[in-house]
């Protein structure tokens, strides 16, 4: 081989590489996040989720991905450590589908039929297919189709590059010799282990050795050991992926490495007695791309079927590995485990984590805003100190939920995806300031007790009515948030409008009985206080819902809402604000 034929060769392994990658990546994002939410909902059944864990790598392309997200949910606390043994297992068998599809390169026959069925046949239509929704393409849908099929015919190009590179030197003497050296059991495992730790993909791994069988210097004998090692290889992502994990994950990757490990020992302890014993007749056969596909299935098959019985005492094990500390023992709840940084690489998935936090934070600000204005009623230092024992919570999700998901932003993410990111710290914003606006109530109603002081009747009646008003406006806002209802999210608007027209009637009422002498001057900027930190609360409820909203419409203008209705739109806004504002009349 000349200088030429390495330049080939590199560059179809880089071109194989990229568009596995592309191809992954596409298929992430087009699962939306459902198969990580099927992975941590689906796993109660070990056999089920032996299936599940299959499914979710054949379609997503990587064994690896699934365990490092396997990993993400045991140390988030989402998934037990016996849960995630059946995933594991499945991964594997999943893995297999990417070297079926390569072994297609294999194919013979002059028919049109068979010849179509080659790679280096159909890849240029699917590129075509693909450009033409990548460019055409309006939704996000077609355009990360359009990358899968770009990404398949990238990685069978390199395949194509790899495999002419590499064909002549099935005459050079001295390549053969190399490979004749993995006919030892030990180097073949070491051979495929380490090729597949440096670039941590069983699958492309397994590809590349398929790239190397036309060369026809490979035999089952000495093709096995390389499998079986390669399948270990692919434990080192998990195993880095563990790394400054908590135990409950770093026993998930050692379960990972377990399972391969002894896997491995059975099948080729049976596969060299066997031929000792019997004399297989294929031991010495020449192998090519299927027959290195079919091994690695029948490994992976073999493996899960002998060990699927077993997950108990491979659970065993990676206790023995690594035993329970007293921590553990008395395990403490961490609402945020689940903004765990694996997930980072799944967005949709992620984003679904985040959703659920910032919901448990909405429902947290509208206990505490409406044990708020309990206080003003019936004040007591208990229901005050839970006020700002929640608020201090809600500060805790702001924090970590908003670090969580500026990162998050950074990713590469789909413009859907993109639009919910940037609704979601838009909220939590929004919903953090009604907290703080719940502490500002419990001040007021505090130096009311202080004072001994009160609103006059009028006054009181009048406030009463415009806090039912507010109460409802963030009930609204929250049960939308949390339930993504648009339907609800739209009646906020005009209720907000009603709030806006109460807050001013209350100050003008306020200033007519000032001038009369029935409120005093005090208890006036009380009031006052308190209607400003009401209409406050409604102004953020109407940007969560206006956020909502824009997250279906990324047209609609925040701050131009209602210009932008037709004119269906607009009737019905009409009839929900005279609707509200015979409900909360002063």
């Amino acid at each position: 081989m000349d200088i030429f034929g390495v330049l080939t060769l590199i560059g179809g392994l880089a071109l194989f590489l990229y568009g596995m990658n592309v191809m992954g990546a596409g298929l992430e994002k087009m699962s939306g996040g459902k198969l990580e939410q099927l992975l941590e909902k689906l796993t109660s059944n070990p056999i089920k989720a032996v299936l599940l864990g299959a499914g979710v790598t054949a379609v997503i392309q990587s064994s690896s991905a699934t365990t490092v997200m396997v990993v993400g949910f045991v140390n988030s606390g989402i998934m037990k450590l016996s849960q995630a043994i059946g995933i594991i297992m499945g991964a594997n068998i999943g893995t297999t589908v990417t070297a079926w599809l390569i072994s297609l390169t294999g194919i013979e026959g002059e028919s049109f039929l068979m010849q179509m069925m080659k790679p280096t046949s159909f890849a240029p239509i699917l590129a075509l297919i693909g450009i033409i929704f990548i460019m055409g393409g309006k939704s996000e849908k077609k355009k990360d189709l359009g990358g899968i099929l770009l990404g398949f015919t990238v990685l069978m190009t390199g395949m194509d590059m790899m495999s002419g590179a590499v064909k002549p030197l099935a005459d050079v003497p001295e390549f053969t010799n190399i490979l004749m050296m993995f006919d030892n059991p030990i180097l073949g495992v070491i051979a495929g282990a380490v090729l597949t730790g440096v670039i941590q993909s069983s699958s492309a791994s397994v590809g590349i050795l398929q790239a190397l069988s036309v060369t026809g210097a490979f035999t089952y004998s000495s093709v096995i050991p390389i499998i079986m090692g390669q399948n270990i290889g692919t434990c080192v992502t998990a195993m880095i992926s563990a790394v400054g994990a908590n135990k409950g994950a770093r026993r998930t990757a050692f379960v990972h490495l377990y399972f391969n490990l002894i896997g491995t020992v059975l099948f080729l302890t049976l596969y060299f007695a066997g031929n000792a014993i019997i004399g297989f007749s294929f031991a010495d056969e020449v192998v090519g791309a299927a027959e290195i596909a079919l091994i690695h299935t029948i490994f992976n098959v073999f493996t899960t079927l002998i060990l699927l019985p077993f997950t108990k005492v491979l659970e065993k094990l990676a206790y023995l590995t690594l035993p329970l500390s007293e921590d553990e023992k008395q395990p403490v709840e961490d609402a945020f485990a689940v903004l765990d940084e694996r997930f980072l690489n799944s967005p949709a998935f992620a984003i679904e984590q985040c959703r659920t936090l910032i919901s448990q934070m909405a429902e947290m600000t509208r206990d505490s805003f409406l044990e708020a204005m309990e206080t003003l009623g019936s004040y007591s230092q208990e229901k005050a100190d839970d006020v700002i024992k929640k608020e201090n919570e809600v500060d805790a999700y702001t924090d970590k939920v908003g670090a969580y998901l500026t990162r998050l932003n950074g990713e590469d993410l789909s413009a859907g995806d993109s639009l919910k990111v940037t609704t979601m710290l838009h909220c939590i914003t929004d919903f953090e300031r009604i907290s703080d606006h719940a502490i500002n109530v419990v001040e007021i109603a505090a130096q009311m007790q202080k004072d001994d002081a009160e609103f006059s009747k009028k006054g009181r009646e009048e406030a009463d009515i415009y806090g039912e008003a507010v109460a409802d406006i963030l009930k609204r806002t929250t049960e939308a948030f949390v339930k993504n209802d648009q339907g609800l999210a739209h009646t906020v608007e005009p209720l907000e409008e009603v709030i806006d027209e109460l807050n001013k009637v209350v100050k003008k009422h306020h200033m007519k009985r000032l001038r009369k002498g029935k409120c005093t001057i005090e208890m006036g900027l009380m009031l006052s206080d308190l209607a400003m930190n009401y209409e406050r609360v409604a102004d953020h409820c109407s940007n969560i819902a206006v956020y909502m909203m824009q997250s279906k419409d990324s047209q609609l203008e925040e701050h131009s809402f209602t210009e932008q209705m037709d004119a269906k739109e607009s009737a019905e806004f009409t009839r929900l604000v005279e609707e509200f504002g015979r409900k909360y009349q002063l």
